[in-house]
């Protein structure tokens, strides 16, 4: 038997399924009479389809149906002007086989499903489409002037508009940031089947088996329950498994048309332009600070890339308008609508673009006033929420600053540009502060404890790679006082109990609430059971007298005890069953709700070539209680990989004059490898949130990436002199 606690370094609970290939995923159900369906895409980014020829693909060995526009099988909520209002996504959202029009290069405009994977890809070559071409649009910078508000979005001000202008030491410079990919390891994937009519199966790649319940009910009007999204299993996702895609509409069809299990599986080109990415910016910033470095004011102006059809925006201003103590700040936020397919939420959305042009700004100006960066963000330190003058529901950014920096070394630092080689390398080093939100949403769980005295916890919530199940195990086990063999938690089927998606650093926080509330009502419940036995030696005992520990409740003085199993059979009770909705975000009206980390990244720069390299970085997070060392420590690797990815290889590259990617594999689309990797040193600050939750935790897994761009491309400037204010910092940028 092992103990556990929160905070305790506990491996994953489903570790051994995933390295026996237990585990499965969105494909490998191998449903009875399973068929494959294949998409087949357009190679024009605007106008209209003129023609599709299907008979040779009809007639092809083992394919069971062709699904375009002029058969597919009517979708009631295609038929909404705007599907989505909410203020992250407005508008109407692709419409898979609806019409003839195209928006987008790769855009989906057949499906030929057959019988098995190879048939279908063969006559998915045979379907011969033409085109009434029209001329498109896919160049942010040559449409900036073209740029739109958003229909759901505010511009933000407080104090003197522009007023950096007047401070004695200013900086204004441009910043870029390209597109970027998610490339997870398992390709978006969906196996759909249809029980009769009016229900249907889900097997999918989601981040939110609620989100795909709802949406897809909205889509064929269809009662939520009768809608089975099942996702126990991701192969990584970073926001792009966030909401429904064109593969999951289409196994769904084709499911429908053939009357028979259908999977769908995107190629990776066509993950490149079919399912989200992190889109584009230009942001010009401007930022001003009196003689002994007082901010004076900011000026954030952010221009973001959306699909015609829908206004996807993303945080791009907030870090700006939080990070600092200032009291003067303008912000503005336009979207250019290109002939792309809408982007989507990715890891870090908006703050981890937002954060480059600010922290890269502060540094220049740390250097601009002879100030040492750290202590340029010291002076300038927010006590309380710039943004809203709330208390912060706790703030321990001093500490990741202090402790980073002892760590780093950086006291020892020559602040001198291009002033320490090693050999042909110029050595530099860099930091940057982030800030993210640290928010709860609404999650229900239930929990039932068997007549064994093991205890089952269930929720709808997503795992897709951060050891979500493995916390939420370890909250209900400390809570109850069981060891970890005998807690079991069930997640990722829409008919369990409801749970936001697992984004924006909230999972922990909201589901993990829900978890230790009904956890702690099981506990109350069985204390009363325990207390009303005749004859027990717990009788009339007090809340205060007794602790759980064991399986057992017991009096804290003397010996007396009864396990949980006996408790239930002395009241004839096959099981004890508890449903718990924690509320979300209520609890923080009257705070302001943050995680906070500092970065510290040292970088060689190969002098003659331009090559650059991290060699080590220095990650202090500040994310309240964490709630398991192993799992957290791996969710800060990742962001500092990707955030090494972010700053010197990763970039979408379109060829303007098709609309489409040019470099839509992985082996032109460059991420960091085993040897990108420097030396990562994590620290934790490690104290309770007494505000966002019952466990102390905030939300991990963004914030370390917030920031790190920017400290790398500092650390690249130290090395060299030479800033680089567009991304990634290749070395033609350099030389």
């Amino acid at each position: 038997m092992s103990k556990v606690a929160m905070g305790d370094p506990m491996d994953r609970v489903e570790s051994l399924l995933k390295v026996t290939g237990g585990a499965r995923y969105a494909v490998e159900y191998n449903l009875p009479d399973e068929a494959y369906g294949v998409l087949v895409t357009s190679t024009i980014a605007k106008g209209r389809i003129k023609n599709i020829d299907t008979k040779a693909a009809e007639r092809a060995s083992g394919v069971l149906a062709v699904i375009t526009y002029q058969n597919s099988p009517k979708v009631p909520g295609y038929e909404a002007s705007v599907n989505n209002e909410g203020a992250r996504v407005y508008g109407q959202e692709f419409r898979l086989f609806y019409d003839d029009k195209i928006y987008h290069n790769y855009q989906p405009v057949a499906l030929v499903v057959a019988n098995t994977l190879q048939r279908a890809e063969d006559a998915a070559t045979m379907v011969k489409v033409s085109y009434a071409e029209e001329p498109h649009q896919t160049n942010m910078e040559s449409n900036l002037s073209k740029a739109i508000k958003p229909t759901r979005h505010n511009d933000y001000s407080r104090g003197t508009p522009d007023a950096y202008k007047t401070a004695p030491v200013k900086i204004v410079r441009e910043y870029r940031t390209p597109v970027q990919v998610h490339n997870p390891m398992e390709p978006h994937a969906t196996t759909a089947v249809w029980d009769g009519e009016d229900k249907v199966r889900v097997y999918n790649k989601t981040q939110a088996t609620k989100i795909s319940q709802k949406e897809i009910s909205k889509a064929f009007d269809l009662k939520e329950e009768n809608v089975l999204a099942h996702s126990p299993f991701v192969g990584g996702a970073f926001g792009s498994s966030s909401r429904v895609w064109p593969q999951e509409m289409a196994a769904i069809l084709g499911a429908k048309v053939v009357g028979r299990p259908v999977q769908v599986m995107l190629k990776r080109e066509q993950v490149f332009n079919m399912v989200g990415y992190r889109p584009r910016s230009v942001q010009i910033f401007g930022v001003g600070a009196t003689a002994d470095g007082k901010l004076v004011g900011i000026t954030h102006e952010a221009y973001g890339t959306t699909s015609q059809y829908e206004q996807f925006t993303e945080r791009l201003i907030d870090p700006s308008k939080s990070m600092y103590s200032c009291p003067n700040f303008n912000s503005s936020y336009r979207l250019v609508q290109l002939d792309m397919s809408t982007p989507c939420w990715t890891r870090g959305p908006g703050e981890t673009s937002g954060s480059f042009a600010l922290e890269s700004a502060m540094d220049e100006l740390a250097y601009a006033l002879k100030i040492d960066p750290l202590a340029l963000r010291l002076k300038n330190y927010a006590e309380k929420d710039p943004e809203n003058n709330k208390p912060w529901s706790s703030i321990h950014l001093k500490e990741c600053f202090e402790k980073g920096a002892e760590r780093f070394g950086w006291s020892k630092r020559n602040p001198t540009p291009r002033s320490n080689r090693a050999g042909d390398w110029l050595v530099g080093t860099g930091m940057a502060a982030g800030i993210y939100k640290a928010a709860r949403d609404r999650a229900v769980a239930r929990a039932i404890l068997d007549a064994d005295g093991s205890l089952l916890v269930q929720c709808a919530v997503a795992d897709t790679g951060p050891g979500s199940a493995t916390i939420f195990t370890q909250i209900a086990a400390d809570v109850m006082g069981l060891d970890r063999e005998s807690v079991r938690f069930e997640w990722g089927n829409s008919t369990l109990p409801y749970a936001p998606g697992q984004f924006g650093s909230h999972t922990t926080a909201s589901v993990g609430s829900a978890v230790y509330d009904v956890c702690s009502a099981l506990k109350q419940k069985l204390q009363e059971l325990a207390v009303s036995i005749p004859g027990s030696p717990l009788q009339q005992a007090q809340d205060t007298d007794l602790i759980f520990e064991n399986g057992t409740v017991k009096l804290k003085s003397g010996t007396a005890s009864q396990k949980y199993s006996d408790i239930l059979q002395q009241h004839n009770l096959p099981e004890l069953v508890l449903v718990k909705e924690s509320k979300g975000d209520a609890v923080l009206e009257d705070y302001s709700s943050k995680s906070f980390c500092s970065n510290f990244v040292e970088v060689h720069v190969h002098a003659a070539t331009g090559e650059v390299r991290v060699k080590r970085v220095v990650s202090a997070v500040d994310a309240g209680k964490i709630m398991n060392h192993k799992t957290a420590e791996s969710q800060v690797y990742g962001s500092v990989v990707w955030g090494i990815g972010i700053a010197l290889m990763e970039e979408g590259i379109i060829d303007h004059r098709f609309g489409r990617h040019i470099n839509n594999d992985l082996s032109k689309y460059h991420v960091p490898v085993n040897a990108d990797v420097p030396n990562i040193d994590v620290i934790f600050i490690d104290k309770a949130d007494p505000i966002v939750d019952p466990m102390g935790a905030k939300g991990l897994g963004e914030i370390p990436l917030i920031g790190l761009t920017a400290a790398i491309a500092n650390a690249v400037y130290h090395a060299t002199g030479k800033r680089v204010y567009e991304l990634p910092i290749t070395p033609a940028k350099l030389v």
